[in-house]
């Protein structure tokens, strides 16, 4: 087997970091066995979530999506390993909580609020040139 190690992004989201569900989030990344290489809490700015969404820009979730991820602080955490990207969207699950697999971040912990925005805990890069693009929004 060949040698396939990359970075990706995981931004655990406001609801997560309002839950107190940040250190479970952590958790369930380094047992897995990836490594956390960067990590830094923020309140995001306009610009970085526009940034960070622009393949939304025109939906009508945008606005919503971009309002939610600035309601509040946010954990930014550059992970490490090997077939991290693919790996770590298995383990946070199916976008909606609602029918995501238990064993899964958001199958374990997310739930619908019934709110206009999905509220799903967690985000991960769902390519290498994803991963590369937003890092680049979130580290610098």
């Amino acid at each position: 087997m060949t040698s396939h190690v990359e970075e990706t992004l995981v931004l655990v989201k406001p609801d997560g970091v309002a839950r107190n569900l940040t250190g479970q989030v952590l958790a369930r990344i380094e047992a897995k066995g990836y490594t956390i290489t960067d990590l830094r809490m923020l309140v995001p700015t306009r610009e970085m979530l526009v940034r960070h969404y622009e393949e939304h820009e025109g939906k009508p979730f945008f606005e919503p999506l971009v309002e939610f991820m600035g309601s509040g602080p946010v954990v930014a955490v550059r992970v490490r390993g090997q077939r991290v990207i693919e790996g770590f969207r298995s383990l946070a699950g199916a976008t909606e909580p609602t029918t995501a697999a238990p064993g899964t971040i958001r199958g374990d912990l997310g739930r619908d609020w019934g709110e206009a925005v999905q509220k799903n805990l967690v985000h991960g890069s769902d390519s290498t040139l994803s991963a590369e693009r937003e890092l680049a929004i979130w580290f610098g």
